[in-house]
């Protein structure tokens, strides 16, 4: 099959938003001819990575996997520059569709943004192909729940609006989370349509990382590895930190690797705090990001209390985590928590920064052995749920039309249910 994946923020192979391109390539390497449409400006590090000056769009070939950058509006802040970026790529990612030879069998509209795949279904009417959906944001929900925006605001009618033609117009609606039966359903839209691909990692990357021993040497290094948007609530982090410290814990340090919009403000806060426990080592290619895995002794994700949560979570740096052979600490309720499922760590309350504090460090207080179970629990529950193997067969099955049964709606062997109460949620092996 030609297929077209139309994915605003996809990076190549070195880049932070891989996914696309992990499934593409698998998809390549089954005989099916792949091409993403992207951005040439990051997302991630606020600069042109692609576009050179005076071209509008330029292709690149990564392995089989034909790439198609389009240049789009800069900016550095959710503001009207933004969403001048946004409507930019849509049209242009349009208009190059209509252009292009050979028409695809089938366009997958990534929504980032609805405008992406807005551009992904016009595309299709245009090209006369098959449409699908893939949602790794619920907009207008993600907005409205980080109050961004009111349910009483006229955009946000027309984005419920824009989202409902869109489930209505796709074939199939690829979700990134376990449970959004209910959310299409309220939509008016048949949960049947769903099919649940969620975050992946391709354990072969994470080769040459280190063993892990569970031994804890002169410091304990809590990393972050990912962006740093506010959906991760990565001032509880911080806090947490502030709490250790004021405990005289000078035996635990905190990796902050990444970057995004929210990356200055954590700076600045980290300053006020005096924090001398946290260090920010900036955005790593993803060709280093193992290397500097090695050096953590156990990671954390904090995530805001919102009802969005529900729905369950899927994050790329959840993956990475579980891969890494190390055990992690989840802060934050929601619907599907990936770390309590696999038994590969800690979960505590949302927005807690006293619980997060004393996990880290009752995860110290645990024998070796029980933190290096929890890594090989993490490891062989992401080859069953998460593993890019299985994922790709999926993907490719919702492409060929085949009916798979109960996998398409998600139903994997996962316990439906929310983490409760306050207290620490602790796994052991």
């Amino acid at each position: 099959m030609n297929i077209w994946i139309l994915n605003h923020y996809a990076d190549t192979p070195d880049g932070q938003a891989t996914r696309s391109y992990d499934l593409s390539k698998k998809l390549v390497e089954r005989g099916h001819r792949m091409t993403i449409f992207a951005a040439g400006f990051s997302h991630y590090k606020f600069q042109e990575e692609h576009i050179r000056p005076g071209e509008s769009w330029r292709e690149e070939d990564c392995n089989g996997v034909r790439f198609i950058w389009l240049k789009t509006f800069p900016y550095r802040k959710n503001d009207w520059r933004r969403v001048s970026n946004m409507v930019g790529f849509a049209w242009r990612t349009f208009w190059l569709c209509a252009k292009l030879p050979e028409p695809p069998a089938a366009i997958i509209g990534v929504s980032v943004h609805p405008l992406a795949a807005l551009a992904g279904w016009a595309a299709s009417v245009v090209r006369r192909s098959r449409f699908f959906i893939e949602l790794t944001d619920l907009w207008p929900e993600v907005l409205i729940d980080f109050r961004m925006l009111s349910r009483r605001n006229p955009m946000a009618w027309f984005l419920r609006a824009l989202e409902k033609f869109l489930y209505r117009r796709a074939e199939r609606i690829i979700m990134i989370w376990p449970r959004t039966e209910e959310y299409v359903r309220r939509l008016g839209v048949s949960p049947e349509k769903i099919v649940w691909i969620p975050h992946l990692a391709d354990v072969s990357r994470y080769e040459s990382l280190e063993p892990y021993d569970g031994r804890i040497r002169e410091r304990f290094n809590v990393m972050y590895l990912g962006s740093f948007v506010s959906f991760m609530a990565m001032e509880v982090i911080l806090k947490s930190a502030k709490i250790l410290q004021d405990r005289g814990r000078s035996d635990i340090r905190f990796v902050l690797v990444g970057g995004g919009t929210d990356k200055e403000h954590l700076e600045r806060l980290a300053t006020q705090l005096h924090l001398g426990n946290v260090e920010f080592p900036g955005l790593v290619p993803k060709k280093d990001i193992v290397k500097m895995m090695s050096d953590a002794d156990a990671y954390v994700v904090s995530l805001k209390d919102v009802p969005l949560l529900k729905y369950g979570i899927s994050l790329n740096k959840a993956c990475d985590y579980l891969a890494s052979g190390r055990p992690t600490i989840l802060a934050g309720s929601p619907g599907y928590d990936p770390i309590k499922e696999a038994k590969a760590g800690l979960s505590v309350p949302a927005e807690n920064p006293e619980a997060l504090a004393d996990a880290i460090e009752l995860l110290m207080t645990l024998p070796p052995e029980e933190r290096v179970q929890m890594g090989v629990n993490g490891r062989e529950y992401l080859g069953r749920v998460h593993g890019i193997g299985v994922l790709a067969d999926r993907l490719e099955k919702v492409l060929l039309g085949v009916d798979f049964g109960d996998a398409a709606s998600g139903a994997l062997p996962i316990q439906r249910r929310g983490t409760k109460g306050h207290q620490i949620h602790e796994t052991r092996a």
